[in-house]
């Protein structure tokens, strides 16, 4: 079955940090740009974060930048979402998704809501004292 699942999300009080993880399985990940979207409550999608598994290249939100790091480990499958000094305005429902044919991050286009042709379920993040 080709997938993506996300997890690693939770309860974490502000300024804290959590490791998101989207494990694909059913296809490899070694060919794709993946995006992170996240959606609060009441609120549109947004993409936070880019990451392509060709070159590794990387864009962000100027929301996250530099409190938002994108990773990737192909020989696992996986692409994480290294999230610090989290806020109360972080907290959404957070999903990875392939791309179809759009194999590289490059700009604020690159997180932008298309192409997309592998989409998690995504996981919960709550950011709160």
């Amino acid at each position: 079955q080709v997938q993506l699942v996300e997890s690693g999300g939770g309860l974490v009080q502000p300024g804290g940090s959590l490791r998101l993880s989207c494990v694909a399985s059913g296809f490899a990940l070694d060919d794709y740009a993946i995006v992170w979207f996240r959606q609060a409550q009441g609120k549109g999608r947004e993409g936070v974060a880019c990451i392509s598994t060709v070159d590794g290249s990387t864009y962000y939100a100027d929301s996250v930048k530099d409190r938002f790091t994108a990773s990737r480990d192909n020989a696992r499958n996986t692409v994480y979402l290294q999230m610090n000094s989290l806020e109360p305005e972080d907290t959404a429902n957070y999903t990875c998704a392939a791309r179809e044919t759009v194999y590289y991050c490059s700009g604020y286009g690159s997180l932008g809501y298309y192409d997309i042709g592998y989409w998690g379920k995504g996981t919960l993040v709550t950011v709160s004292s």
